[in-house]
């Protein structure tokens, strides 16, 4: 059977495809670049040609889904319990995309693609923390780290199945009173 080939200027999102496809269903270590060659249609070197090594192409994953990430967050703007909806809902509609980004171990997180897509998300979080934070300032950082926590721990939870199943099927509404619990006094 022959394989499809790839148009010019399509391998990178061929491969960048295969590869939140193999990761989906195998985890960020499952698969090799001659199976995301296979996958993507493309020759067994092409994978190696464009991103280098395994390493490459799992720092471009990350690059990418902290990208999306950034956009997911800032689209919810300064109000906490609505960045952490979307915190959530990136995680379980980019569930590749998540097993990667927060394993720096994976990848080359010195990226300068990687590095600026991850500050934005960064800040994308930090301005809703301001907004609930006493004073609007979290000068230590501890109110930022207990947001982070709780939305990825649930996140997390989620996409693990380890939560209880009367939290039905929707992972944004079983969250929102999590959420609704950050800073409450």
């Amino acid at each position: 059977m022959e394989q499809p080939s790839y148009h010019h200027g399509n391998l990178r999102r061929a491969v960048l495809d295969a590869a939140a496809d193999a990761i989906a269903e195998s985890g960020p270590a499952g698969w090799s670049l001659r199976e995301l060659a296979r996958r993507a249609g493309v020759s067994h070197a092409a994978p190696a040609h464009h991103f280098g090594d395994k390493t490459g192409v799992l720092t471009a994953v990350a690059a990418e889904g902290y990208a999306r990430f950034a956009d997911a967050l800032e689209a919810a703007g300064d109000d906490l319990h609505a960045t952490g909806l979307a915190y959530v809902r990136f995680a379980v509609d980019h569930p590749a995309h998540f097993a990667v980004m927060f394993r720096p171990q994976l990848y080359r997180p010195d990226d300068p693609e990687l590095a600026d897509a991850r500050a934005r998300a960064d800040a994308a979080l930090t301005r809703g923390v301001r907004g609930v934070a006493p004073g609007g300032v979290d000068a230590d950082g501890t109110a930022a780290l207990a947001a982070w926590s709780i939305v990825h721990g649930f996140a997390d939870l989620w996409l693990s199945g380890a939560l209880p199943a009367d939290l039905g099927d929707d992972p944004v509404a079983a969250a929102r009173p999590i959420i609704g619990h950050l800073f409450r006094a």
